[in-house]
């Protein structure tokens, strides 16, 4: 499989690379393997995957996330396009707590990305047509989801997208701000 993992600014987000084998009829790749993800440090046991369709370009899906104990950690790929992928911190006792990061993830790149447990997590699709998929290790329950608005001003999310040129569902946009689910935990953020 050729997994090479590559540690962001919090370093239990990690941006996966993986071998992409071609020729003239296309390429082949190995995406997923359990054995050589858990030599990896990623030894997790994936019950669901999902798969969205985004037409335009800064298209926003989040920031999500669910509670225990349906807390979901998340593989992420995409097979069209490009994202931004973001993932905030929201484990109380982390030195992180509060702070993002966020990486481009793309079908050209063939990377992936992989946020666990304990993030809120959203992308903004920077091409058309944008097509991602990711494994879940936990499945959905709409009891136990939450989620905190994309452009809350406390985080500071370096989106490439304006608020008011962003495409959201109704719901991703009615949501509260980080400080509504987390009051009196103090915010990281430099």
């Amino acid at each position: 499989m050729a997994l090479v993992l590559e540690q962001l600014a919090i370093p239990d987000v990690k941006v996966l690379h993986v071998k992409r084998y071609g020729d003239e009829r296309g390429f082949f790749s190995e995406t997923y393997n359990k054995k050589e993800f858990a030599e990896a440090g990623l030894d997790l046991e994936f019950v669901q995957d999902n798969h969205s369709f985004s037409r335009p370009i800064g298209t926003i899906r989040g920031l999500h996330a669910q509670k225990a104990p349906f807390a979901q950690g998340k593989l992420v790929r995409v097979t069209r396009g490009r994202i931004f992928d973001v993932a905030v911190d929201i484990r109380p006792a982390s030195p992180t707590f509060g702070k993002w990061v966020g990486a481009e993830i793309s079908a050209d790149a063939w990377n992936q990305i992989f946020v666990p447990i304990g993030f809120l997590h959203g992308f903004c699709t920077l091409d058309p047509d944008t097509e991602v998929n990711y494994k879940v290790t936990n499945l959905y329950s709409a009891k136990h989801e939450l989620g905190v608005c994309f452009n809350d001003p406390q985080l500071k999310i370096g989106w490439p997208v304006a608020y008011d040129k962003a495409t959201l569902s109704d719901k991703d946009r009615a949501l509260p701000l980080f400080s509504a689910l987390f009051a009196g935990s103090e915010l990281r953020n430099g």
